[in-house]
């Protein structure tokens, strides 16, 4: 391995860098592709990195640009895509799996928020970072961020409120005229 202070600190990440890639993308693969284009753009721009600065933080910018890069380039393709190649089957889930189910409904809800407010939960939630470290991260001010991530917590707490009230629901009636 390279004997320069920027590479020996950058293997100290490495692991780190893997799980929000993975984080960020829900997949192993893609976790592994963005890891390796987050890398190379590093690597490539290791003379703008200036040592005594937070490598870390500067990683984790590099790595979450090249996401939203690779998303909007995914998001343009899907626009191409014909209706029937849109339609999904869903699995069958099996009822021991209400806690994969109840996973599942937070991010799907997790997905639909504007995306400064969802890295921002992911950050403290999956990162468990404080909120300096996390705005520090994603390059805003700690204001932005606390802003961010208020506003994704009360959209995400909606959003799954109204998931449940527009469900199913049972009543039960006791006594009066209707309860027989």
């Amino acid at each position: 391995m390279h004997d320069d202070p920027f590479h020996q600190e950058l293997t100290l990440h490495l692991t780190a860098l893997r799980r929000y890639a993975f984080v960020l993308t829900r997949s192993a693969e893609e976790a592994e592709d963005l890891l390796q284009d987050c890398l190379a753009k590093a690597v490539a721009a290791a003379g703008q990195w200036r040592p005594g600065s937070d490598l870390k933080a500067w990683l984790f910018r590099i790595l979450y640009t090249t996401h939203i890069s690779r998303r909007r380039r995914q998001q343009v393709r899907m626009r191409n895509v014909t209706s029937l190649e849109d339609e999904t089957v869903e699995p069958a889930q099996p009822p021991d799996q209400l806690a994969r189910l109840e996973a599942a409904r937070v991010v799907e809800k997790l997905e639909t928020l504007p995306e400064g407010q969802r890295q921002a939960i992911l950050m403290v939630a999956v990162e468990d970072l404080k909120y300096e470290e996390a705005a520090k991260r994603l390059g805003v001010p700690i204001g932005t961020f606390m802003s961010r991530i208020a506003r994704g917590r009360e959209a995400l707490r909606r959003a799954l409120e109204g998931e449940e009230r527009a469900g199913p629901s049972l009543r039960l009636l006791k006594g009066g005229k209707n309860g027989r």
